[in-house]
């Protein structure tokens, strides 16, 4: 079992630039960017979240889940609420581009899923000036 990183942001771009930085640190980990809605605006999807979540899932696979903005929180407890009990899934409280660098390099790691959120989590103390 392996710890999968989702990236829920309102901007597909957004989501792929980010999951292309992280994933050039670790390219063992998977990354899976969701971002924006359905017909290309700026907004977040809960059934591509959903679709992204189930398939990690599905393969076996824990799941952290990343976002940017305050409303993508919603949509991530969103779907995460219609889960299974036990659902080896956590919605990460951690900055999105500094918290998924960690998740993904941890995750490559082969660290579990309490290990990533944790690193994760750390980035939001590291200091830039």
């Amino acid at each position: 079992m392996s710890v999968r990183v989702v990236l829920l942001s309102h901007s597909a771009d957004v989501a792929r630039g980010v999951a292309d930085l992280a994933g050039q640190m670790a390219s063992t980990a998977t990354v899976v960017p969701v971002g924006g809605t359905a017909d290309g605006r700026l907004g977040t999807d809960a059934d591509a979240l959903e679709v992204a979540v189930e398939a990690a899932l599905d393969a076996g696979d824990e799941v952290a889940v990343l976002v940017d903005l305050g409303s993508a929180v919603l949509t991530a407890r969103t779907v995460l609420a219609d889960l299974p009990d036990g659902a080896a899934v956590a919605l990460v409280d951690a900055p999105f581009v500094e918290g998924a660098v960690a998740a993904v390099v941890t995750a490559s790691t082969g660290a579990g899923l309490a290990e990533v959120v944790a690193q994760a989590e750390l980035a939001r103390d590291l200091r830039k000036g």
